[in-house]
Formats: structure tokens, sequence, C-alpha cells
């Protein structure tokens, strides 16, 4: 019988950072709900300190767990078996990020299907619509709360369009950035990541500009203002949340590069990273599309 040769697989010793992660998301939800009841109450609550907080543990345990990882990479403690479950690993991240995501386009659907046409009389909804909410005119956006507060709707163009452009063109410049990586040229790799950042930064100014914009007293657009307001805010908001994280990736990633770090064919770290950020930009496309065209 002839000798077979296994590859080895390194199996990291315990980790404290799953917990640290869960603790800092459990911040960060329960500090969110409780900062959106205060806004609604027009209260000073702890909610907002507490989903600060759950933000910085997030980014701690990133930096930490990041750096576990990058080591154990360098220290060349990674086989091939190994690199095939971070790729079936991010896979199913994406996927999870996919579903989140799709959980929050249905209820967009439900409402604008379903909830606002039965509040209007539609089908055999004619005194219920009547009786919950009197003259009620179904059509969305609905720009005006059962209390009689008006609102404007954020159009499509100007800010949401030039954003648009925006994470296109930097979709375009990651893939270039990938390519330059595979044919080992680092100069242009540099540029082409170091221009996608750029554009990653330039999207989450305008974006905070945006939500400016639909808080000033000409708007008066406020995640308080109905189930319109609830949707832009909340779909619009956790993208941005991605595309931050995003950045963050690709901004190690970069510093990662300066150091000489990755090769043509070792270079898993950098493809996550560029997956997450093509899997932001085709998300955005999908919500210019359904919350601020359609």
């Amino acid at each position: 019988m002839t000798n077979k040769e296994y590859e080895s697989y390194y199996v990291p010793s315990q980790s404290h950072w799953p917990i640290v992660g869960a603790i800092a998301l459990f911040m960060i939800a329960l500090g969110a709900a409780h900062y959106v009841t205060d806004l609604s109450k027009e209260q000073n609550g702890y909610g907002g300190y507490l989903l600060l907080a759950g933000i910085a543990l997030v980014i701690y345990m990133l930096a930490g767990w990041f750096s576990d990882v990058i080591n154990e990479s360098l220290a060349g403690k990674y086989s091939h078996q190994m690199d095939n479950s971070f790729h079936q690993g991010m896979s199913w991240f994406i996927f999870s990020e996919v579903m989140f995501f799709a959980a929050f386009f249905g209820a967009l659907l439900y409402l604008r299907v379903f909830s606002v046409p039965w509040l209007g009389g539609a089908g055999n909804n004619a005194e219920t619509g009547a009786v919950l909410w009197p003259d009620f005119v179904a059509h969305w956006p609905l720009l005006t709360t059962p209390d009689g507060t008006t609102t404007s709707a954020m159009g499509w163009y100007g800010l949401p369009l030039i954003n648009t452009v925006i994470l296109i063109t930097s979709s375009v410049t990651a893939h270039f950035a990938h390519d330059a990586l595979i044919k080992n040229n680092r100069k242009p790799l540099k540029v082409w990541l170091g221009l996608t950042i750029v554009l990653g930064i330039i999207f989450m100014s305008l974006q905070i500009l945006e939500y400016s914009h639909g808080y000033s007293e000409e708007m008066r657009l406020f995640l308080t203002s109905g189930v319109y307001g609830n949707s832009f805010y909340l779909l619009t908001g956790f993208h941005g949340m991605h595309v931050t994280l995003g950045c963050i990736m690709l901004i190690v990633m970069w510093f990662r590069i300066l150091k000489g770090h990755f090769t043509p064919n070792n270079h898993f770290a950098f493809k996550a990273a560029s997956w997450y950020w093509h899997f932001v930009d085709v998300v955005w496309v999908m919500l210019f599309v359904f919350v601020y065209i359609l």
C-alpha cells in the first residue's frame, strides 16, 4: 500500500472575538431600537450612546480579528484546503447579507403592493380603510402621516444619481485593481484600489449630505415620517453601514498591499473584500431603482 500525503489543516485556538462581535451587534440593535424610540418621543435617552458604543466595539473586534488572521496567514499556517474553507465562508456570509436586504426589500414590496392599496379600500377593505384612515389616498410615496404631518419625497436626481455613478465607477476600479494583482502589477494595483477607497468615502460623504438635506426644514423627511421615512432611512442607512464596512476592508487591503502582501496565487483576503464591494454596489443599484425611482 502506498502512503498517502494529507494536507495539513490549521485549526486556530479558541478566540474571544466571536463573543465580542456578538455583544457589539446586540448593543447596536438595542441602541438603534431605543434611539428610534427616543426620536419618535422627542426624548434624549441612552439609545444613541449605546449605538455608538456598539459601533466602536465592532471596529475594535474587526481590527483585532483581522490582525490575528493576517498574522496566521503570514506565518504560513493556511493550506489550500483552508483557503477553500475561507471561500465557502465568505460565500455564505454574502448570501446571508443578500437575505438580510431581501427582508427589507420584501417589507417595501408589501407596503407598496398590499398595505397601501388595502388602506385605500382595495378588495374587500373599503370600510376597513375608511375607519383606520379617513380620506386616505392610496399613492406611494406616502407623504402624509395619520396625524396630518407632511413630508417630501427624495428625488432620484441630484445626489442619489451622482452616488449611483460613483458606486458603479468604484466597482469598475475595484475590478481593475483585482486584475492588476493577478498580473502582479503592484503600482496600478495601489492606484486603482486607492481610487476605489476614495470613491467609497465620497459616496458616504454625499449620503451624509443627502440626509442633512432630508432633515432640513425644506424637505422635513425624518425617520419618523411614516412608513416612507422609515423604509427610506432603514434601507439606505443599512446600505451606508455596509459601504462603511466595505471601505474599512478595502483600506486594510490597501495597507497590506503597501507592505508587499498578496501574490497572484495567494490573495483571498483581497478577493473577499472585492466580492463584498461588488455586492454593496449591486444592492445600491437596486435601492436606486426601487426606493428613488419607482
